[in-house]
């Protein structure tokens, strides 16, 4: 199959490496520039649980127009950058195309959906790991399962990715994946990140333990508000056991601040916030972290534009 990936980024580079190495033709899309030429000089480097190298090629550019009408996308940019991947999308990908999301946060099929419509666009999550060592070069983290809706469109993409090795499943509410994931960002991720600790270490202190728990609660309460059924029980139980799991994983956000790049914050925490403020519950732990976490971030105009004050009900 011709796949694109766009993204240059840890999850794209190790989608693209498991793909290529299946002998798909991957193309990546993206902007960061020293990614593309790395990529295009040295293919896509992939380093394995014994710390081996292996190389596999792809082709890479910025420009959507040199990647030809593509029936089969898969979208792994942060969920800042969606809306510039859905224009570059409606540029390339083929009327009778699908582009699936397999990224973290709410939000980002609508955005995808505003550029290319609801037919051409599928909904999915990943909980595989990866840490981008370098440009192109990538490290894979903790095992996980691709879960996809069910679509039709979508059955040469999972063939790909179960060629590549990846454990697919499809579901009939992606809605409760996307949000039970949430759930789990919210409450380690921005601590991570804050705290400057792998996953595992917010186990071992108790007062993270008890932020994350608080995180957790706050999102599951937000979801429970959408008439969200969550693909868990006890969010509390849950959110360990993947702290537990992923024990020695640097997690996306704290890889962001480390680059002191942008991070997805405002649609992880962000987006329980604004839920919760919608149902008029209080989420005061996520709003907390949402600021601070962007508060390590690079500013940008927008942020400047649109000054966040907490509501009044959103403390309890």
């Amino acid at each position: 199959m011709n796949i694109l990936i766009v993204g240059t980024g840890a999850l794209a580079c190790l989608f693209a490496a498991r793909l290529a190495q299946a002998k798909h033709a991957v193309t990546m899309l993206g902007t960061w520039q020293e990614g593309i030429e790395a990529l295009n000089r040295e293919g896509v480097r992939l380093v394995d649980a014994q710390n081996r190298e292996w190389r596999f090629p792809v082709r890479a550019t910025s420009d959507p127009r040199e990647c030809g009408r593509v029936k089969h996308a898969i979208v792994l940019v942060k969920a800042w950058q969606t809306e510039r991947a859905a224009r570059q999308l409606r540029d390339c990908l083929a009327d009778d195309g699908i582009a699936l999301t397999l990224q973290n946060g709410l939000g980002n099929r609508e955005t995808l959906i505003r550029d290319l419509g609801t037919g051409r666009v599928a909904l999915g999550s990943t909980t595989t790991g990866a840490t981008l060592l370098g440009a192109g070069l990538v490290k894979a983290g903790g095992e996980g399962v691709v879960s996809l809706e069910q679509n039709p469109a979508l059955g040469p993409l999972v063939e790909a990715l179960q060629s590549a090795g990846f454990g697919v499943q499809t579901v009939e509410n992606p809605e409760s994946l996307i949000w039970g994931k949430l759930v789990i960002n919210a409450a380690i991720n921005p601590l991570t990140a804050l705290l400057r600790v792998k996953n595992g270490e917010l186990l071992t202190n108790p007062f993270a333990r008890e932020v994350m728990w608080a995180l957790a609660r706050e999102a599951a309460e937000a979801a429970r508000a959408e008439n969200i059924v969550l693909p868990f029980n006890d969010p509390l139980a849950k959110v360990e056991e993947v702290a537990q799991r992923t024990a020695a994983n640097t997690s996306s956000m704290l890889q962001d601040v480390l680059r002191g790049t942008p991070t997805e914050i405002d649609a992880i925490c962000g987006a329980v916030v604004r839920t919760a403020e919608k149902h008029r519950l209080g989420a005061p732990v996520n709003w907390t972290c949402w600021q601070l976490v962007r508060a390590l971030q690079p500013a940008r105009p927008q942020d400047k534009q649109t000054p966040l004050q907490p509501s009044a009900h959103m403390v309890r």
